[in-house]
């Protein structure tokens, strides 16, 4: 990094020390998936919204939770995935947090009474794939 870059005020490690780096298939890869949990989480999240407005809920304290708690997923999701492009180093634990998680609901519905396997299946595949490319050192490296 130079003086300038320094005087600037641009930490080490910061998105001009990585820019001149060529994003690898896997890289672009872990970003498309990132963002497409982020598009899905605001999403549920409307939908949320709009069942509120248009149906009656048994609970609204916990209509109103539940569209809190989404809605804070859908934020620091999204801020995973636009901070993965930015190759931020703090974004490997979370984005690696927020697949086990994915993954729990995942083994959740493959269980129970009321087993969607289908939904199942839709988040425990692309958590996977985002754990793999997580952990190839050439597609997210390390920040020491």
């Amino acid at each position: 990094m130079s003086n300038s870059d320094r005087a600037a005020g641009e930490a080490p490690g910061g998105p001009s020390s990585t820019s001149s780096e060529p994003a690898s298939r896997g890289f672009i890869l872990l970003v498309a998936l990132l963002f497409a949990e982020a598009l899905l989480m605001l999403t549920v999240l409307g939908w949320l919204l709009v069942e509120l407005v248009t149906e009656r809920p048994v609970s609204y304290p916990a209509a109103l939770g539940l569209i809190v708690v989404v809605g804070i997923a859908a934020v620091w999701v999204t801020a995973i995935a636009v901070n993965a492009i930015k190759r931020k180093g703090w974004v490997r634990a979370a984005a690696f947090t927020w697949q086990i998680l994915q993954f729990a609901v995942a083994v959740g519905s493959f269980q129970g009474a009321g087993a969607r396997p289908d939904i199942g299946w839709a988040l425990l595949v692309p958590a996977v794939a985002v754990i793999v490319l997580l952990l190839i050192p050439s597609v997210y490296p390390r920040r020491t």
